[in-house]
């Protein structure tokens, strides 16, 4: 393995991947007002993304594989960005009905993420049609391989998993988890986390292959990982330890919202407390006198 054709991609997604998820959960913690300047600042790099994937879809020198899988990437935290500040999610916004089970309480968990799915199928698709039939395809491989992901791990959390991860979702999203199932393990995990270690170890075996190209291994390297990192997540869902606390430094946001939302509740509640205070206190002796006269 080499530094530049191997361990620098591989630094790279491993920073890629856990500062975008802290940046976007600390943005997410912010108070509710600031999340369309979040989601007007993300959609300026999502403009800038795309253009820059269509700027780089015919060449494939190293600092436009690095650009394509980086702006793939861009992308995708828009539409994270969106769902997880409410802008774009489904059309059930409540709780999963009780008693519902089956194929209708799938019909319901499915109409949350809605919108959400189809805002994830446009990207695709817009990064599909930038980079048709052009030499560099990291940009859309690299989103197929987070979408695939995610779709597995939704499917498992709806099926049954130990760590469900409620904590990182914020109070206007609290509805989804009553759409997900606490259990040691389902049926599905095995065959996710084989397929999945199946589909890394053949993209590992074809980027350390001696003969290839360096942006070819780069390209490679950069999706193994990704999809080593994709399962590494599924294997947080079923083991007992706390794998939050690699991103315990974005939840600081998150934390003073609380207090503040805490603080301002309790300062809303002190005059309701003096109102109800004065009003049961007994009435002036000289108002009762005029009134038995």
């Amino acid at each position: 393995m080499s530094f530049a054709a191997h361990w620098s991609p591989i630094l790279f997604t491993l920073f890629l991947w856990w500062f975008s998820t802290g940046a976007i959960l600390y943005l997410d913690g912010l108070p509710r007002r600031t999340f369309r300047w979040s989601v007007a600042g993300a959609s300026v790099v999502l403009i800038a993304a795309l253009f820059a994937l269509y700027k780089t879809a015919n060449d494939t020198s190293i600092s436009a594989v690095y650009c394509a899988f980086a702006c793939a990437l861009l992308v995708w935290g828009w539409v994270e960005i969106t769902f997880l500040m409410g802008f774009i999610t489904g059309t059930r916004t409540t709780n999963c009905p009780p008693g519902s089970s089956g194929w209708p309480r799938a019909w319901y968990a499915f109409q949350t993420i809605l919108y959400h799915e189809i805002a994830l199928l446009v990207g695709a698709l817009l990064i599909a049609s930038l980079t048709w039939d052009a030499p560099n395809q990291l940009g859309i491989l690299t989103f197929a391989i987070l979408w695939i992901s995610r779709q597995s791990t939704k499917l498992n959390l709806f099926l049954g998993v130990r760590n469900l991860s409620e904590e990182f979702l914020p109070d206007h999203l609290r509805y989804l988890q009553t759409y997900f199932t606490r259990r040691s393990m389902n049926p599905l995990f095995p065959f996710s986390v084989t397929a999945g270690t199946i589909a890394a170890v053949m993209l590992w075996k074809a980027a350390l292959v001696s003969d290839v190209v360096v942006g070819e291994a780069i390209s490679l390297t950069f999706m193994a990982t990704l999809l080593t990192l994709a399962m590494l997540e599924h294997w947080f869902l079923i083991l007992p330890i706390n794998f939050g606390a690699l991103w315990e430094w974005s939840m600081g946001s998150r934390r003073k919202s609380m207090k503040s939302h805490a603080g301002q509740a309790k300062h809303q509640a002190m005059p309701a407390r003096l109102h109800g205070t004065a009003s049961s206190l007994p009435k002036p002796v000289t108002e009762d006198l005029t009134s038995t006269t």
